[in-house]
C-alpha cells in the first residue's frame, strides 16, 4: 500500500494554520445545545427504530422522504459524513425526490439524533443496522450514496449487502489510505481528554478546512454547523458526548475499507469535488480516487471528478454536483 509521503502531510500545514488564524472570535449567542440535535432543524420529519446494541436499548433515527410527483420505484440510502448527520442532506434529498426517488437518510448510531452509547463503533454494525432499518421500511433494495466516513460506509454496506446495494456512489470519501502503517495506535483516553477542551476555534477550523482549496467559497450559511458542534461542548452531556467522538474518531483507524473496494459487485461512481485536500495535496486525492474506481472489480467503477470543488460539493455548487449524480443512480432505473 502506498504512504502518503511526508510532503503531502507537510502540504496541510498551510491550510490548518489558515483555517485557524480566519476562524472567527468565539459566538456569544449560541446556547448549549441536545447532543441528540433535538434543537436543529432537519429538512424532513425524523421517525426512529428501536433496538439493542452491545446489550443497550437504543434508537436510531431516519428520515424517509416519499417521491415528489411520479415514483420511479427505487430509494437512494444517503450515508453522512463524520461531522455531520442527516441534517445536511436537505439539498440532495430535494433534488433526487424531484426526479421520483425515495430517499432514506439514517443518522448512524452515534450521530445526530441517534442515541450515543458507549460501545466499540465500526463499519459492520453501521452496514447491519443500516440493513435492519431497511428490512423494516420493507426496502429490499437500493441505490447507496456516502459522503466522507458515509463512503467508507458504502463500500462496507455494498461489500456485507451486495443483494441490496443496486448501485453505489462514493461521494468525496475519507479513509483513502490505510492510517495504521504510518502512525501508531492513539489512545482514547487521551482523544477523550482532548476533546473535553475543544475550542470553537478548532471546531471551525475542521470545517473549515473542507474549503481550504477556495475560502472564498465559505458562506454566512455554512456557520450553523460549527455552530451545531460548538453547542454541544457547552451541554451537560458533554462529556459522555466527547467520549463517544473519541471512540468514533478511532474507527476509521481501526476499521479501514481500502480492502472492501475490489469485492464491490455492483455498479459504483466515485465521486466527487476534485480538489478535496483531506488526504493531502489535490493530487494525492486524485490519484487515490482513481484507485478506487481501476479497482472495483468487472470494469463497474466510474470516476467523476469535478474541477474547482472541494469536500462537499453540495455545499459549493450544487447546480454542478446534482446532475451527474442523478445521471448516474437514473442509468440504474432500467436494471432488474
Amino acid at each position: 500500500m502506498k504512504r502518503l509521503p511526508i510532503i503531502a502531510l507537510l502540504a496541510l500545514v498551510p491550510h490548518i494554520l489558515y483555517a485557524q488564524a480566519t476562524a472567527p472570535p468565539t459566538p456569544t449567542d449560541v446556547k448549549p445545545g441536545s447532543i441528540t440535535c433535538e434543537d436543529v432543524p432537519y429538512p424532513y420529519p425524523v421517525s426512529y427504530m428501536p433496538m439493542t446494541l452491545y446489550g443497550q436499548d437504543i434508537r436510531m433515527a431516519y428520515m424517509d422522504v416519499p417521491a415528489q410527483g411520479q415514483a420511479n420505484g427505487r430509494t437512494v440510502v444517503l450515508f453522512h459524513g463524520m461531522n455531520f448527520a442527516g441534517f445536511y442532506w436537505g439539498g440532495p434529498i430535494d433534488a433526487l425526490r424531484k426526479e421520483g426517488f425515495r430517499v432514506v437518510v439514517p443518522d448512524q448510531v452515534g450521530f445526530g439524533r441517534s442515541s450515543k452509547p458507549i460501545i466499540p463503533y465500526n463499519f459492520h454494525d453501521m452496514a447491519r443496522n443500516t440493513r435492519l432499518l431497511l428490512q423494516q421500511l420493507k426496502i429490499d433494495k437500493a441505490f447507496i450514496v456516502g459522503h466522507s466516513m458515509g463512503g467508507m460506509l458504502a463500500a462496507r454496506f455494498a461489500t456485507q449487502y451486495p443483494d441490496i446495494a443496486e448501485r453505489v456512489v462514493i461521494y468525496n470519501p475519507i479513509g483513502l489510505l490505510d492510517p495504521r502503517y504510518e502512525r501508531p495506535w492513539g489512545s482514547v483516553d487521551e482523544a477523550y481528554k482532548r476533546n473535553l477542551g475543544t475550542t470553537y476555534q478548532q471546531i471551525h477550523a475542521g470545517i473549515f478546512r473542507y474549503f481550504s482549496h477556495n475560502p472564498s467559497a465559505w458562506r454566512p450559511e455554512f456557520d450553523k454547523y460549527p455552530k451545531i458542534r460548538y453547542a454541544w461542548t457547552l451541554s451537560a452531556d458533554w462529556p459522555r458526548y466527547a467520549m463517544v467522538q473519541a471512540l468514533l474518531g478511532q474507527m476509521t483507524y481501526l476499521d479501514p475499507v481500502i480492502n472492501d473496494w475490489e469485492h464491490i459487485k455492483a455498479p459504483t461512481l466515485v465521486f466527487g469535488g476534485a480538489e478535496d485536500s483531506l488526504a493531502g495535496p489535490a493530487s494525492v486525492f486524485q490519484a487515490r480516487m482513481k484507485f478506487i474506481a481501476d479497482t472495483i472489480p468487472n470494469g463497474n467503477g466510474r470516476l467523476l471528478l469535478i474541477p474547482g470543488l472541494g469536500h462537499v460539493p453540495h455545499f459549493e455548487a450544487p447546480e454542478k454536483t446534482y446532475p451527474p449524480l442523478i445521471a448516474f443512480l437514473k442509468e440504474g432505473l432500467t436494471s432488474k
